[in-house]
């Protein structure tokens, strides 16, 4: 089973730019393709503002 795989393959662009967006707003600088020499520090605050906005977005909807 591969977990990086979108559940809707249709999604991967968006989720791209999901992801360059939310690096951007903690001022990493992701490249298109490889980022592997992230430091661990700097993928996990790229995915904790993703989680963030994620969040933000459905809190927003239950209103």
């Amino acid at each position: 089973m591969s977990y990086n795989k979108p559940v809707v393959p249709e999604a991967k662009e968006k989720l791209n730019q999901f992801k360059m967006e939310s690096a951007n707003e903690v001022g990493v600088k992701l490249k298109n393709g490889y980022n592997g020499d992230l430091t661990a520090r700097e993928a996990g605050s790229v995915g904790g503002q993703m989680v963030k906005k994620m969040i933000q977005a459905y809190e927003q909807n239950l209103k």
